[in-house]
């Protein structure tokens, strides 16, 4: 099932390309491309479908954490989700991922589908005194400086020059819950379709449990009309609360509030060591083409199999 998706990626951009050229090509020459293009989707719907959704209340990184998946979401654990984002996805691996939430009845693979990513980072128990007094608009402008200088960087180690457009969510920290969320805009090089970077960091007793929500732009109602559950869905056990923080015993963090929305370790180590965070965020652009590819594949190939081939899988 490893690296599944490229396959089929590359099979599909491999019959795009010939169904492009090739208008004049006899019936079954057209039936044998469209029936490799049916056995590769079809084995990648299978590894799909091969998914196992959870519901009801799950336990993370062992007893640290509860996600007690809210109506309308399934959960998947490190393992399914690491196959999404790597495989269907086409992020790099990131072995700190616990799991993931997604909307119940929408096609991975869709355009309009997205996602809430559990990591956690135990880098000390974060001081929230400066929650009121961090001046975001400041903020956001050294975010972006930050970004532009490095692009050199990132354009040099192969990935896309990346744009912080502006706040898609201005900061906003609960201090009752010590929750805190906040959104970006993104572009990633010349894509038309900016990311959404939706953020949620929930402070503990000894680091922050990390929701990241990747979409696109055009979902941004959607996310904004399920983040009151999504907040609520998640809580530390007890022990690994905020409240449950020992000054004698716990190593405090480096940073604060501000430092965690700019990035935390961000602050000490630079921008590109950290670049799956942002790189996580690019999976829609390559399920748009997939998605385009099939569509385009569909209606070329309908109605054009031979009859002495109806063993073959259909494109439904």
């Amino acid at each position: 099932m490893k690296k599944l998706f490229f396959a089929a990626l590359a099979l599909c951009m491999s019959v795009c390309a010939s169904a492009t050229v090739t208008d004049t090509t006899s019936a079954g020459e057209m039936d044998s491309t469209s029936y490799s293009y049916g056995l590769a989707m079809e084995k990648l719907d299978s590894a799909m479908k091969a998914l196992d959704y959870k519901t009801g209340k799950i336990m993370i990184q062992g007893d640290l954490a509860t996600v007690t998946v809210p109506d309308g979401f399934a959960y998947l654990d490190s393992k399914d989700a690491q196959f999404v984002l790597t495989d269907l996805w086409n992020n790099p691996e990131d072995h700190d991922i616990l799991g993931m939430l997604v909307p119940k009845g929408v096609d991975l693979l869709a355009s309009e589908s997205w996602a809430i990513i559990y990591s956690y980072e135990e880098d000390g128990h974060v001081d929230d005194d400066d929650a009121e007094d961090t001046d975001y608009a400041e903020l956001l402008g050294d975010m972006q400086k930050e970004i532009s200088a490095d692009n050199s960087s990132r354009v040099a180690a192969g990935y896309p020059a990346m744009e912080l457009i502006g706040w898609a969510k201005t900061p906003f920290y609960d201090k009752a819950s010590h929750k805190l969320h906040w959104a970006k805009e993104i572009k990633f090089g010349t894509d038309s379709l900016n990311t959404l970077n939706y953020n949620i960091r929930m402070l503990g007793r000894k680091g922050v449990l990390v929701m990241n929500i990747v979409s696109g732009m055009d979902n941004m109602k959607v996310v904004e009309a399920n983040i009151n559950k999504i907040l609520a869905s998640t809580d530390f056990t007890s022990g690994n609360t905020y409240a449950d923080f020992d000054s004698g015993v716990d190593k405090v963090a480096e940073y604060g509030i501000g430092g965690l929305i700019a990035g935390g370790i961000l602050l000490k180590t630079g921008l590109l060591a950290k670049l799956g965070i942002f790189l996580l965020k690019a999976w829609k652009f390559i399920a748009i083409g997939v998605v385009g590819l099939i569509a385009f594949l569909r209606k070329k190939f309908a109605g054009r199999k031979d009859n002495s081939h109806d063993n073959h899988p259909k494109l439904d």
